[in-house]
């Protein structure tokens, strides 16, 4: 793989699960190493490219194609593409799959249970007391990957030991053309 090549890490998972927090490590360290690289956070594009948009399943699946065409132009000219993005629907994330060259998918999971009580930005506690409705998870339908490229359960591993099965992945499938050496990433402390 040429190093003007970019590739697109679709982060998938609930809200709270670490998808941001993964996308924004692998970006530093990348662009430490000289990648171009871009986040597509899911709240940020919620602020510009899709502020006409809601909940609802058809505005969510809008703003998933929002976000799909927009990493699509990134990839193919050359810029490592990181999406954090709860992406509820596989049909969605298969339509990603199928359209964005070098497409990797990365199931963010974590148990409901674990998410409220991090509750990092407080809607699990604003849904359970009914302030919000349709919170993906627990009132609205998150479908789970059925064949991710990876699977990160970050109820049982650390930000590090996350980053390091991410980058191994990605050096195994040819995407970081050794400007990762095996040793750097099991050296990974962040």
């Amino acid at each position: 793989m040429s190093n003007n090549k970019g590739f697109v890490l679709w982060f998938t998972g609930l809200s709270g699960s670490g998808k941001t927090t993964l996308a924004t490590h692998i970006s530093e360290l990348m662009r430490k190493k000289g990648y171009n690289v871009e986040i597509l956070d899911g709240d940020e594009i919620r602020k510009g490219l899709s502020k006409d948009l809601g909940f609802s399943k058809e505005d969510r699946e809008k703003h998933n194609e929002r976000v799909m065409y927009v990493a699509k132009l990134l990839s193919r000219n050359g810029v490592v593409t990181l999406v954090p993005l709860i992406s509820p629907y596989r049909e969605i994330r298969e339509k990603a799959r199928e359209e964005i060259d070098n497409f990797i998918e990365v199931y963010v999971r974590c148990p409901l249970d674990v998410l409220i009580k991090r509750d990092t930005k407080g809607l699990y506690k604003k849904a359970l007391a009914g302030e919000i409705k349709n919170l993906t998870g627990l009132q609205d339908t998150y479908e789970e990957p059925v064949n991710p490229d990876i699977v990160i359960d970050t109820d049982k591993l650390s930000i590090e030991e996350s980053v390091r099965m991410i980058l191994s992945h990605l050096r195994n499938r040819g995407f970081l053309d050794g400007k990762f050496e095996e040793e750097e990433i099991d050296l990974i402390n962040s």
